[in-house]
């Protein structure tokens, strides 16, 4: 009688700690043990020549998501977590969006509905909250918290997602009495918004503009911000996707001063600038030959990130797959 389900031998097994040549036994879909000798199993994969390696986990991406524009996104639960698992992440945390005028339940049975029937990998949800009404923070949010959804994202820019100061600090409050920690989208949407109705008054509505209605002080001003808010309540915060180094600079001060304050960056702001915008797209393959050729963005990003420092917080794909289509203004 086998003693495992699926004995994994000859590879070169990598952890956190370690890299050592051993065989991999597993028991009812998890690891039973590492080491030599372990006897029959049902199945057993040769993995000699190979590194046996921890399935990925990817905190942050939006799969089969509604945006706040009525956009679904491209993927949904089984092409995304197919994608996933091709590329070794077997964890994904997607989010339940809520839109104003929803229930937080409502709208996070409608998601573990919709994974639940498709999803191929593990996974789980973040929250975002763009309607913090009494109900939803004095009842709803508590109660998924206790459920287990313990994070949730917030937005300083975006018209339909937006939430102000005082929305701000109450969700705050909210993390701080049930120990959930926030994501916090930071943009300053004002200054976004004056720069990109003069922009479009003006005709000026190409792609390369995007990069021009959304000027770097308008991310370092919001972080500070979003970091006093946070102060405030002495809640720990992360701020998502950093593009610039004023961002940057922001969270390093605060982490200097012994604030758990942490930051997030992307792919896409180590290798790509906005010249890169200013290119005539014709399809897809386009945008992967820019993201593959990297340009001076990689090492600004990398300076701005302090991705070898320990001290930006985690680099994520942020998988947000749209259908192939290019915006303007």
């Amino acid at each position: 009688m086998a003693g495992y389900d699926v004995l994994i031998r000859h590879g070169t097994v990598v952890t956190a700690s370690e890299t050592t040549r051993c065989d991999v036994a597993i028991r009812d879909g998890k690891i039973a043990g590492l080491g030599q000798d372990f006897g029959p199993a049902t199945r057993v994969i040769d993995a000699a020549g190979k590194l046996v390696l921890p399935g990925g986990v990817e905190g942050h991406c939006h799969i089969e998501q509604m945006g706040s524009l009525g956009v679904m996104t491209a993927d949904d639960f089984y092409t995304g977590t197919v994608s996933a698992v091709f590329g070794g992440t077997t964890s994904v945390l997607a989010f339940a969006a809520q839109h104003r005028g929803q229930s937080l339940r409502a709208v996070v049975e409608d998601n573990l509905a919709r994974a639940r029937s498709k999803a191929v990998i593990d996974y789980g949800f973040h929250l975002i909250i763009s309607d913090p009404t009494p109900n939803a923070l004095g009842q709803e949010l508590p109660a998924l918290i206790k459920d287990g959804f313990s994070s949730f994202k917030i937005y300083m820019t975006y018209d339909k997602l937006r939430l102000d100061d005082l929305q701000i600090l109450d969700v705050l409050a909210v993390a701080k009495q049930h120990a959930a920690f926030v994501l916090v989208h930071a943009e300053n949407h004002d200054m976004i918004r004056w720069l990109r109705q003069r922009l479009i008054d003006r005709g000026h509505t190409a792609p390369r503009y995007h990069a021009v209605s959304h000027p770097r002080v308008a991310e370092g001003e919001a972080v500070q911000r979003a970091i006093a808010l946070s102060r405030v309540l002495d809640v720990p915060i992360l701020i998502v996707h950093v593009s610039t180094e004023e961002a940057m600079n922001e969270i390093r001060a605060a982490q200097t001063a012994g604030l758990k304050i942490y930051g997030e960056t992307c792919p896409q702001y180590l290798f790509l600038t906005a010249d890169d915008l200013d290119r005539d797209y014709q399809s897809g393959q386009d945008l992967w030959s820019v993201s593959q050729k990297g340009n001076d963005s990689g090492g600004r990003g990398r300076r701005y990130c302090d991705l070898g420092s320990g001290q930006s917080g985690d680099g994520y794909l942020r998988h947000a797959s749209r259908r192939q289509r290019l915006h303007s203004l």
